[in-house]
């Protein structure tokens, strides 16, 4: 198996969160894909944070696509030209008003790669300390819920996370925690 060719590209839509395009393509056995449709995205980040008293730093906020309140991890987009370790310890910050200690990559997963470009950096950081308060953008509203470590697994277990990638960051966390 090898890698498709990308005989054209047309971008659809174009916009500061996403570009949608349409790719001819050339399959390895000769075949034309005549239409492929890719959503591109920008990476992003999500960390399971801990604070130096030993709970996990929750999100609860709107979101418009699913008209639900989830409660979610913090983390965001990766602006261009940052690294993905900035860009977790920045949405940290600004989300939450906390720092951390250490702040560990354990994971690097795609949403749905069928259709979506860009991968999520997952983080596991601890030692929160409270050192600002929120800084977000215009169009958040995020309450923030410090859970302990076991509520939240218990959480897990009990299927409360619905944002996928959230779960796999937890899953990966939990894995590293429970290791020492």
């Amino acid at each position: 198996m090898m890698k498709w060719k990308v005989l054209s590209s047309e971008n659809i839509s174009k916009h500061r969160y996403f570009t949608a395009r349409k790719d001819v393509c050339e399959m390895s056995d000769g075949k034309i894909v005549e239409a492929y449709y890719v959503v591109e995205i920008p990476e992003s980040v999500c960390a399971m944070a801990i604070t130096e008293n030993g709970k996990v730093i929750l999100v609860k906020q709107y979101r418009h696509p699913v008209d639900e309140i989830l409660i979610e991890l913090p983390g965001g987009f990766i602006d261009k030209g940052e690294d993905p370790q900035t860009a977790i310890e920045r949405e940290l910050l600004e989300e939450t008003g906390y720092e951390f200690s250490q702040v560990n990559l354990i994971g690097k997963v795609a949403g749905n790669p069928g259709v979506l470009s860009g991968y999520t950096h997952l983080f596991l950081a601890s030692g929160g300390r409270k050192v600002a308060s929120q800084s977000l953008d215009a169009n958040e509203e995020i309450d923030i819920l410090l859970t302990p470590v076991e509520e939240v697994r218990a959480m897990l277990q009990r299927n409360e996370f619905p944002q996928a990638l959230h779960v796999s960051c937890l899953l990966y966390a939990f894995q590293k925690l429970d290791e020492g």
